[in-house]
């Protein structure tokens, strides 16, 4: 009986286990859909200080009310320009909308990132609320006035 060499064995192993990979609590769809229409800024999450604010370890701070959820879905929905302070760094930027996406996969990027911040209980976003809030259409400008106003209320990280 022929010996297969270790190599190859590790490397089938690794082939049979990829599709797994994209299942894990930190990935999935969410993980599939934020690397091409999000991470391409945000990198992995963590952003370009002064530039691209991060997200990993926000998201799910804001996801923590209802009025944090409107604002995320909002933020994707619409896009977001203008100064802000994120984490105590300031950044000027304009980010896109993504309308383009489905419901379920802008809810799918941002339950994905909400679980990335390793908090217990990560809030869970649904197609249906993305759905809901597909109309009015609003500026990026806009979002950027529901963001102050949300700040006041429950300060942003």
């Amino acid at each position: 009986m022929q010996r297969r060499p270790r190599t190859a064995v590790s490397c089938l192993a690794i082939l049979l286990l990829l599709p797994l990979a994209d299942c894990s609590r930190h990935g999935g769809p969410g993980l599939s859909r934020y690397r091409p229409n999000c991470g391409i800024c945000h990198h992995g999450g963590e952003g370009m200080k002064g530039e691209i604010p991060p997200l990993i370890g926000r998201i799910d701070q804001i996801a923590r009310t209802p009025e944090g959820r409107h604002y995320l879905a909002d933020v994707l929905l619409n896009g977001l320009n203008g100064p802000l302070i994120a984490n105590g760094d300031r950044y000027n930027f304009s980010m896109p909308s993504f309308r383009r996406l489905p419901d379920q996969d802008i809810a799918a990027i941002l339950t994905y990132l909400s679980a990335a911040g390793d908090r217990p209980d990560p809030p869970v976003f649904h197609a249906a609320d993305i759905a809901a809030q597909r109309t009015p259409v609003l500026s990026p400008s806009a979002v950027a006035d529901e963001r102050r106003a949300l700040d006041k209320i429950h300060p942003l990280p």
